[in-house]
């Protein structure tokens, strides 16, 4: 069967009622198919980056990730954010895994190139990587042993296997989906959806329709 990829906003995992809450869910659907968990942690990184006396750097919505910045996005998604979620879905009977894109290279990423912000100007993102290839075998040994891998937004800097890299959770999702065919990809968060020029939620939304978002201005 294929499997269901659900990547979880960090924003939902903040508190343990939050993971309990989500834990409770992923125990309904996992003996019933297949499921990979992709989590990032935005505010909770910020959290530590505000303990450390690390100023956030972001442009459009994107962080910059030098080295101090990337330590702490490491600590957190990789150590508590991961590690709480994992204990969050044991204690619900969920047989989860904990994992990064860094594990057996399963997420490489190219380095992003300089980011020209809507402002106009170029910006260096820094240590931030666009994930390129999933390696799915582990994946695919986890779900066939009735795992359920649960990945941090981290990759594997492709042209220089030692360094990780930043990606978004969100293309990372999408790129492990492409990679299982998978049947469902579902993207859950805070967020109310993507809006129109009034802010109203938009329900359905094809190709065109994000074309012509983009050269209306409305999204970027």
């Amino acid at each position: 069967m294929n499997p269901l990829i659900l990547k979880l906003g960090g924003e939902l995992l903040e508190t343990a009622e939050g993971r309990a809450r989500i834990a409770a869910l992923c125990a309904k659907t996992a003996p019933s198919r297949p499921l990979v968990v992709v989590h990032g942690g935005g505010r909770a990184i910020d959290a530590e980056l505000a303990r450390r006396q690390i100023a956030p750097k972001k442009v459009d919505g994107l962080r910059v990730t030098d080295p101090a910045t990337l330590e702490a996005v490491v600590a957190v998604l990789a150590g508590s954010a991961n590690t709480e979620l994992v204990a969050a879905l044991v204690a619900a009977g969920v047989p989860a895994v904990g994992l990064t894109g860094v594990d057996a290279a399963l997420g490489l990423a190219r380095r992003s190139s300089a980011h020209r912000s809507t402002s106009g100007t170029t910006v260096d993102l820094g240590q931030v990587g666009d994930p390129e290839k999933v390696d799915a075998s582990l994946l695919t040994a986890l779900l066939a042993k009735g795992y359920v891998p649960v990945l941090a937004s981290l990759g594997l800097d492709a042209a220089d296997r030692s360094s990780v890299l930043n990606v978004n959770a969100d293309v990372m999702a999408c790129r492990i989906a492409s990679a299982l065919n998978a049947a469902d990809l579902v993207i859950a968060g805070a967020t109310a959806g993507v809006f129109d020029e009034s802010g109203r939620t938009i329900d359905r939304l094809d190709g065109d329709g994000i074309d012509a978002l983009i050269a209306s201005g409305a999204a970027t």
